[in-house]
């Protein structure tokens, strides 16, 4: 089927599941752009519901299981795409749970735990990093995030997908790393605050992080196993969360490595 007018119905849901976290909750829908990120998607076991082709750019042969396949004109996909370069392709897909009794952890884990994300664009590096890495975890403590959150999907590439994700209160957080005998690292100053490279990784771990405006609470800072910082040796005191989130991870995965 061809869609050539942007007043179709189906074209006005697509740019209400890219515009309202609301509508996502409720149809429980999500859209995906872009060729790498559909590909991804389906290769970690998301459903693909509806796909949207330009054919005047789409050059793959990606297989969508059941979905409806529709063709768009490059007005409409023009209209829908962020990035104009991304394969004409949207797809839209089922969210999955991300509850924290669904997440399978290997015995000595390493896991990545915000204490809540304002920026989305952040979410998605660090999900990058946790693919590169091959973290086990990426738990978000705050049960209002919205994983599915098409700017989330855009800086992550994809890697959404890769990863397993979760969120929760940070209570339930805490005695779920708890229960899973995971040390809990937070990045906190404080007189005991010890140098990132002088922290011992080897063991289950968890490297917890705060929001960017204000860092982590003393909730993290009262409940952790250890507290570290990463050494600043210029003018300035404090880094992006998703390069101190890179830098910590690779201090652990370098050690692992050893």
């Amino acid at each position: 089927m061809q869609i050539e007018s942007l007043q179709n119905p189906r074209i006005k849901n697509l740019l209400k599941l890219q515009e309202k976290s609301r509508e996502r909750k409720n149809q429980g829908l999500f859209i995906i752009e872009g060729t790498q990120e559909n590909e991804l998607a389906l290769k970690g076991g998301y459903e693909a519901v509806e796909i949207y082709i330009c054919d005047d750019i789409y050059s793959y042969s990606l297989q969508f299981g059941n979905a409806k396949v529709f063709i768009i004109t490059k007005p409409i996909f023009e209209k829908l795409a962020y990035r104009k370069s991304t394969g004409g392709i949207i797809g839209v897909y089922k969210t999955k749970s991300a509850q924290l009794q669904d997440l399978q952890l290997p015995e000595n884990a390493l896991v990545v735990v915000l204490e809540a994300v304002e920026k989305p664009g952040n979410l998605g590096a660090i999900l990058r990093t946790g693919d590169a890495a091959n973290v086990n975890a990426v738990i978000v403590c705050d049960e209002t995030v919205d994983f599915f959150n098409p700017n989330v999907v855009r800086s992550s590439v994809g890697t959404l997908f890769t990863n397993n994700i979760a969120s929760g209160t940070k209570e339930t957080v805490l005695n779920f790393l708890k229960d899973k005998n995971i040390q809990v690292v937070s990045t906190f100053l404080r007189d005991e605050t010890k140098n990132l490279y002088d922290t011992d990784f080897s063991s289950s771990s968890a490297i917890v992080l705060g929001t960017e405006a204000t860092g982590l609470s003393d909730f993290w800072a009262d409940n952790s196993d250890a507290l570290i910082k990463i050494p600043m040796l210029g003018f300035v005191d404090s880094l992006n969360v998703s390069n101190a989130a890179a830098i910590c991870v690779y201090e652990a995965v370098r050690q692992r490595q050893n």
